[in-house]
């Protein structure tokens, strides 16, 4: 199996102590896969290059758009159109 990132490490590594890794993904922006018995088990990686990850899958993938579309309505991280107009405007100072 090809190595899944560039950083590979045992579990372990995470356990003693994990602020270490942490600061790791956070000054290099890289994720580390975790192994168990030498195999990938898990990928820490930093929320904000996720996220950028989430947003560039939704842009190659209509489905994935879509899912993450429907996520933010199910939390409520929507708003009418003429809210979002009317900052617009304001923001812009475009008369109405």
């Amino acid at each position: 199996m090809a190595t899944l990132t560039q950083e590979v490490q045992p579990l372990n590594a995470f356990l003693d102590p994990p602020v270490d890794l942490i600061r790791q993904i956070k000054a290099t922006l890289r994720p580390i896969t975790l192994t168990v018995e030498g195999q990938p088990a898990v990928i820490l990686q930093d929320p904000t290059e996720y996220q950028r990850l989430l947003d560039l899958a939704s842009e190659a993938d209509e489905q994935e758009g879509l899912r993450q579309a429907l996520d933010d309505v199910a939390a409520g991280r929507i708003y009418p159109a003429e809210e979002v107009f009317a900052a617009m405007r304001k923001k812009h100072g475009i008369p109405d």
